[in-house]
């Protein structure tokens, strides 16, 4: 699963209609181009393939006042909706996915209502107890002293150290959450935008 999906669908939804160039200043001012696949290439490439799949809608619109042909707006369609909203809740809750998956889902997780965010984090914790249970039960030499298990050793206690790490980074969010944290869908306050009105965005250019 790539999570250039999720990304571009996610800031497009969040403005309604956007042109490619706002796409890729929100995850560019995100950080997303650093820790995730979401260079402008891919951006670009994403946009049309999506277009192509029924998951967008391509709007030309008038060209930026600097002149120029007209730009693509994109919205995401019926299936588009359907598509981010599975992908936000497998980012949640899978655990063999890169870790940008699940960076993206983090990012858009107010877009849930806040029970089954919570309900698709404990997931995420029972499938990572899980998984640290399976390798000390099964993955784990057995019948030797584990200094003696010599560099492979370190796989196993890597794994175990990942899960726990990971499942208790979720049980956090999770009492976060349950504690009335951030505006989740449905609730007063929530906004659609992908930055506050407040904010300034360095990679911003009227004229893309």
């Amino acid at each position: 699963m790539s999570a250039i999906r999720l990304l571009v669908l996610g800031a497009v939804r969040q403005h309604g209609r956007a042109h490619g160039y706002q796409v890729r200043n929100d995850l560019e001012y995100w950080g997303a181009n650093e820790w995730s696949n979401a260079k402008p290439g891919s951006i670009y490439h994403a946009l049309k393939q999506m277009a192509k799949q029924g998951l967008l809608l391509a709007h030309d619109v008038a060209p930026s006042t600097a002149g120029g042909p007209p730009r693509t707006e994109y919205e995401l369609t019926e299936a588009g909706e359907a598509e981010y909203l599975a992908l936000l809740r497998s980012a949640l809750t899978a655990i063999d996915e890169k870790p940008d998956m699940l960076t993206s889902g983090v990012g858009f997780i107010v877009d849930l209502p806040r029970d089954e965010a919570i309900k698709l984090l404990q997931q995420r914790v029972a499938l990572l107890d899980a998984w640290r249970d399976e390798v000390g039960e099964h993955w784990t030499p057995r019948g030797s002293d584990p200094e003696e298990w010599g560099h492979i050793g370190e796989i196993m206690r890597l794994w175990v150290s990942t899960a726990e790490s990971g499942a208790q980074w979720a049980r956090g969010l999770i009492e976060r959450l349950s504690s009335g944290a951030y505006v989740m869908a449905g609730e007063s306050g929530a906004r659609p935008e992908v930055l506050a009105p407040e904010s300034g965005n360095p990679y911003a250019d009227e004229n893309g």
